[in-house]
């Protein structure tokens, strides 16, 4: 598989370490999308959550991911919410 040649087997440190940068983009772009929606600027949304606007342009970017609590501030702010669904098995 091309993920195990470039990123080493699942459950390796290099496949995790890939792994957790992949969904930190993802989350981010997420992100940037619905503030872009919301028609909110970075320092809007920066100074809404009390944090600096290269914060929010550090997790835009993917570069870290917040906390579940500032991940939770951040939805309420653009006015979404999470839903937490279990699945049916």
């Amino acid at each position: 598989m091309v993920l195990d040649a470039e990123y080493g087997a699942p459950g390796t440190a290099e496949r995790e370490a890939f792994r957790a940068e992949a969904e930190a983009f993802y989350a981010g772009q997420i992100l940037r999308e619905s503030r872009k929606e919301a028609r909110m600027t970075q320092s809007e949304l920066a100074q809404k959550l009390n944090v600096t606007k290269s914060y929010i342009s550090r997790i835009e970017n993917g570069l870290i991911n917040p906390s579940v609590t500032v991940f939770y501030r951040i939805i309420e702010a653009l006015g979404m919410r999470v839903e937490i669904v279990k699945p049916i098995a």
